[in-house]
């Protein structure tokens, strides 16, 4: 998810906890830790500082996302909490775990996908069913907002759990279309990814076979649409690309499967999940009249 929605659960997380009994400390640790710990795992975005070899989109939602390292970030915000606010209840450690867990698994869900099992594989766990910017998301946390707002009468922490309630009912609705809308084409390509669209309910699939790649936008509720039919130069040797441009590398480990271009101006490959108005921004390549 992006980062505007990873500050919403941590505030979210903040605000489905009944704070009564809490001192004015306790609850801007109890802040810090769930908007912190919601955040942490993007720490990776710093990787670009050293990333010499091209190595960034690998790096990105990898080992910082695992799953394997939850109880690593919800130990360090204990520690933090004990440094900075002189709190130690094991209460903070749970709402940081339960904050890292949330940003972890729910990045599984959008086409970027995580390497929620790093370091064990580097492979990236993607079910393409919520978009990265899932405007449900921001309207349900808006409404709860303004409902704990305009109705005193109701505790806030109650109505942001039933804002968790209808978050999650989403995304199971979504990602169950989902599952439905991939199973349709599973059989009619060697190769199927999928990415849920800004609007609920619809999905870009993406199909390859024998270096052809077809996308469709498709839903439940209305019939597939075609969008293009692309060719992949799949026999082409990529060596040099490899060699000039190491971030192509890293992207062709990192896709599902790719689009190869190879014409008399480019050798590149490109990811066709990220495919708009004739291209993709995930696209790398090196100019062949430059080797001339």
């Amino acid at each position: 998810m992006d980062s505007i929605t990873h500050t919403l659960f941590g505030i979210g997380i903040y605000k489905a906890i009944n704070k009564e009994n809490l001192s004015k400390k306790e609850k801007r640790a109890l802040l810090f830790t769930a908007i912190g710990a919601s955040q942490i795992p993007d720490i990776d975005v710093i990787s670009q500082l050293w990333d010499t070899t091209g190595q960034y989109q690998m790096w990105h939602r990898g080992i910082t996302h695992s799953i394997f390292l939850v109880p690593v970030w919800a130990l360090m915000f204990s520690l933090l909490n004990r440094f900075l606010f002189g709190t130690s209840m094991f209460r903070f450690f749970l709402v940081a775990l339960l904050a890292v867990f949330i940003h972890d698994t729910s990045d599984i869900f959008n086409a970027w996908g995580t390497g929620y099992l790093e370091p064990f594989t580097s492979k990236r766990l993607s079910l393409g069913t919520v978009s990265i910017i899932d405007f449900v998301i921001w309207f349900i946390f808006l409404l709860s907002f303004i409902m704990a707002k305009k109705r005193p009468n109701l505790k806030e922490f109650k109505v942001f759990r039933i804002a968790w309630l209808l978050i999650g009912l989403h995304i199971l609705i979504q990602s169950i279309q989902g599952y439905v809308v991939y199973q349709k084409y599973e059989n009619q390509y060697d190769q199927v990814a999928l990415s849920a669209s800004f609007v609920p309910w619809k999905f870009t699939v993406i199909g390859k076979s024998e270096g052809a790649v077809e996308i469709f936008n498709d839903s439940l509720l209305t019939e597939a649409e075609f969008v293009t039919r692309l060719e992949s130069s799949d026999q082409s040797n990529l060596d040099d690309l490899f060699e000039k441009n190491p971030k192509a590398k890293t992207l062709y480990q990192w896709s599902p499967f790719v689009v190869v271009v190879n014409n008399d101006e480019q050798l590149g490959v490109y990811d066709p999940r990220f495919y708009r108005n004739g291209q993709s921004f995930l696209f790398e390549y090196i100019e062949k009249q430059n080797e001339k």
